[in-house]
């Protein structure tokens, strides 16, 4: 389809979902699967027009509001919580463990090659990055840059930036999960080398008892983002039994309702970056149990609960 016919047959739509501020949750949902579907379409045929630009602000628009709307029902919202996100993510578990698997494997080439070739770490993370963070290293205070001075701007910008990397990710799914692969390749090549620097700098462990402190939930969340994604893709590709407009349609139902979940993950670990991770010199048993707590959480709510929600389900239908 021309660009000019899908503005045409679309642009009607997208104008009444931009002037419709009092949407119920439901409906906002409604509209974000809706311009998620498009703006996938606009990627895949025009991924440098205004339309696509467009459609991105306008999904992300929707994506936050959201979070700002507090009409529901608090039922509904915990049972959101309790049990519908939870079911959806198991369906997506063999998406999960892929979305692992490939970022952890990307991240472990880039450690290796950054042992290999010193200089590996600078085409990754730029040479700005790495002179200023020679120079704290130097100067005593090798994660200085955690320590700007507005926390509450820092934390704003972190927030905002993180959420955007993983909305992204999962729209970058409809390139048949081909987008979201190579955004976990990207992001999971930034952590291996940035990792590995400061193991070479002989400030490993160090780095782990501080940067993780926030990098439990944010490279966490990224991991479920790219998960997310690559159910769109899987549903682009593996329909099944319904026809393939219909898979993707499913599949991007469930990859909002994941990327709605990890909207609170992300503000937590941009709160820890901004406010907590600064604290360079905190005791290493107070890092340790965030770090851990966080980590805990994540397996908890992401792997364990919903294998064990789906059984407590299972079993109780068999018992009718």
């Amino acid at each position: 389809m021309r660009e000019g016919k899908f503005l045409q047959n679309n642009i009607g739509k997208w104008k009444a979902i931009q002037e419709d501020r009092a949407a119920s949750p439901d409906e906002l949902a409604n509209q974000f699967t809706e311009l998620v579907n498009d703006l996938g379409y606009s990627k895949t045929f025009y991924p440098q027009s205004q339309v696509t630009n467009y459609l991105n602000g306008l999904a992300s628009s929707k994506y936050l509001a959201i979070y700002q709307n507090k009409k529901e029902d608090r039922s509904r919202v915990r049972q959101f919580w309790v049990e519908e996100l939870p079911l959806v993510i198991y369906r997506h578990h063999r998406s999960l463990l892929y979305s692992f698997i490939v970022f952890f494997l990307f991240a472990l080439i880039a450690a290796f090659s950054t042992a290999q070739d010193q200089e590996f770490v600078r085409g990754v993370l730029g040479d700005g990055y790495v002179e200023m963070t020679e120079e704290n290293i130097a100067k005593g205070d090798p994660f200085g840059v955690y320590k700007q001075d507005n926390q509450l701007m820092m934390f704003l910008q972190i927030a905002l930036n993180n959420i955007q990397v993983a909305f992204n990710m999962f729209v970058s799914g409809f390139f048949a999960g081909f987008g979201t692969i190579y955004m976990l390749f990207k992001n999971g090549v930034m952590l291996g080398s940035f990792q590995y620097f400061f193991f070479a700098k002989g400030l490993g462990w160090e780095s782990v008892l501080v940067i993780w402190i926030h990098g439990a939930l944010e490279i966490s969340a990224i991991v479920i983002a790219g998960a997310a994604g690559l159910a769109i893709g899987r549903s682009m590709l593996f329909p099944g039994t319904y026809t393939r407009l219909q898979s993707l349609r499913a599949g991007a139902k469930d990859g909002v309702k994941i990327m709605i979940g990890l909207v609170p993950v992300f503000i937590t670990a941009a709160f820890f970056e901004g406010f907590i991770t600064r604290y360079t010199s905190m005791p290493v048993w107070l890092s340790s149990s965030i770090l851990l707590a966080s980590f805990a959480f994540i397996g908890w709510y992401f792997i364990y609960y919903p294998i064990q929600l789906t059984k407590k389900i299972q079993l109780k239908n068999q018992a009718k």
